[in-house]
């Protein structure tokens, strides 16, 4: 008896509007991290391009899951910062980053590219994660990988608890978007998603300085020389400060987010009751015998 109310209760659920959704994804990211907390400037000065491809699984017309890859890259300096003390530490990086996520859709008005009245709904979206990241920074031309330097210590005998960071992280990513029906076959959409990662290393700024020459002694002339670029802003002597000085802020992980437009393609209508093909009367008007 029991067998028989559980499949009463979600056939409906599973009986109408499944179909299988392939597309891609394109538009813009960016990011808040150490080098883009301190100045509006920032969200549009390192705007880059983002791209990416999903499958989507739609269970009804109000909820879907959707795998993803994408394709992102992020950018800061503190040259763009409003704050003299931020623009002094004259630190900057870029990185690409490769996501896989897993979300599921809520369509917030119903969806339904079979049916006129559900051909255009909003939806949210929260789901889990993981983005594979390669903080770099430009020096005398060069783009240098940051995380094998440990420009923060990383590595040091003297220092067990800086240890290398891993360039994997698990994301919570989250958001909202709207979507719209072409045809049958063919959707539109646009999205916003924020990443909450769990890690603070996406711009390889996290912790505290080690003082330069002990820096110099134990990890090499590109961690000391990247791991304190104040002194390049007036061309002089490398800057030394006390190990221990904050260098960025360990409190708060870091974020990125992907604007983009998607489109997609509907391959399969299989409905328990049969395929439905899209009306052109909206519902509720009735038809002569």
């Amino acid at each position: 008896m029991k067998r028989i109310l559980f499949v009463l209760v979600w056939l409906p659920v599973f009986a109408f509007g499944q179909h299988f959704e392939a597309g891609f994804m394109f538009g813009a990211s960016n990011y808040i991290g150490d080098l883009a907390r301190n100045s509006r400037k920032v969200y549009l000065k390192e705007t880059r391009p983002a791209a990416g491809v999903f499958a989507r699984y739609n269970f009804n017309d109000y909820v879907a899951l959707r795998l993803a890859g994408n394709y992102a890259s992020i950018a800061g300096k503190d040259a763009n910062a409003d704050d003299p003390k931020i623009v002094q530490r004259n630190l900057s990086f870029r990185s690409t980053l490769w996501t896989v996520e897993g979300t599921a859709e809520f369509n917030l008005s119903g969806y339904q590219p079979y049916a006129l009245s559900r051909v255009f709904s909003p939806y949210l979206f929260v789901g889990v994660g993981t983005v594979l990241f390669n903080p770099q920074a430009n020096y005398h031309g060069d783009w240098i990988n940051l995380q094998p330097l440990g420009t923060e210590g990383q590595g040091l005998e003297q220092y067990p608890d800086r240890q290398p960071y891993k360039r994997t992280a698990l994301t919570i990513p989250f958001g909202l978007g709207f979507k719209y029906a072409l045809t049958d076959q063919w959707n539109l959409g646009i999205e916003l998603g924020a990443r909450r990662t769990f890690t603070d290393y996406l711009d390889d700024v996290s912790g505290t300085y080690v003082e330069f020459n002990e820096l110099l002694a134990g990890n090499g002339e590109l961690a000391a020389a990247l791991g304190n670029r104040t002194g390049e802003l007036t061309g002089g002597e490398p800057v030394s400060v006390p190990t221990g000085t904050p260098r960025g802020d360990d409190a708060r992980s870091d974020w990125f987010f992907i604007l983009g437009v998607t489109v997609s393609y509907n391959f399969i209508d299989n409905g328990l009751m049969g395929g439905r093909r899209r009306s052109h009367k909206k519902e509720g008007c009735k038809t002569m015998p």
